[in-house]
C-alpha cells in the first residue's frame, strides 16, 4: 500500500467541521507544493456560483468566476479557493474590484508564472459587466504572455443569452 500522508499544512481539506468565513477573508487560502514545477501546464477553476453584494445598493450580485494559472512553486487548495470565494458573499465590492482583488490574492499566495481571471456577472438592469484581469511574472515569457492575451482578449466573445 502506497504511503498516503496527509500534508499537514493543508488544514482545511478533509476536515468535516468546516467553518464558512460570513466576511471577506483571503486568510483561509492554503497552498501545497507543486510537484511539476519545471513543466508548464494551466490549472482551471470555475465557480458558477459566485456572489458578492452592490457596495452601493447591497443588492447581490452572481457571476461565474473563472480562474486559469499556470503554477510556479505553490499551487491553491481548492477546498480554501472554494471557502475563500464564499467568503465574497457579504463583501461589497464593484465586480472590476472583485476580480482584480481576487488574482491579487492569489499573486500573493502562490507567485504563480501567470494567472488570469475572468468574471462573468448576470445582468442586473438590463446589463451585464464581464471584467478580465491577468498577470504574467515579470522577466519571464509568461509577461509577454499576459500582454498578448489582455491585447487580444475577447476578440471573440461568447454569445450571451442573458446567461
Amino acid at each position: 500500500m502506497a504511503d498516503e500522508r496527509k500534508d499537514e499544512s493543508l488544514t482545511l481539506l478533509g476536515n468535516a467541521k468546516t467553518k464558512y468565513p460570513t466576511n471577506y477573508d483571503p486568510s483561509v487560502l492554503e497552498t501545497f507544493e507543486n510537484k511539476h514545477p519545471d513543466n508548464d501546464y494551466f490549472v482551471k477553476f470555475n465557480c458558477p456560483e459566485f456572489t458578492s453584494l452592490c457596495p452601493i445598493t447591497g443588492q447581490p450580485d452572481f457571476a461565474c468566476i473563472t480562474i486559469s494559472y499556470v503554477p510556479n512553486i505553490k499551487m491553491v487548495e481548492s477546498k480554501s479557493l472554494k471557502l475563500y470565494l464564499y467568503s465574497f458573499r457579504n463583501h461589497g465590492d464593484f465586480h472590476e474590484d472583485c476580480v482584480n482583488k481576487i488574482m491579487k490574492d492569489l499573486i500573493k499566495l502562490m507567485d504563480p508564472k501567470y494567472i488570469e481571471v475572468w468574471g462573468k456577472f448576470t445582468p442586473r438592469g438590463g446589463i451585464s459587466i464581464d471584467p478580465y484581469c491577468n498577470y504574467g511574472k515579470a522577466g519571464t515569457k509568461w509577461e509577454k504572455v499576459a500582454e498578448n492575451r489582455l491585447f487580444n482578449h475577447d476578440m471573440y466573445p461568447e454569445k450571451v443569452d442573458n446567461r
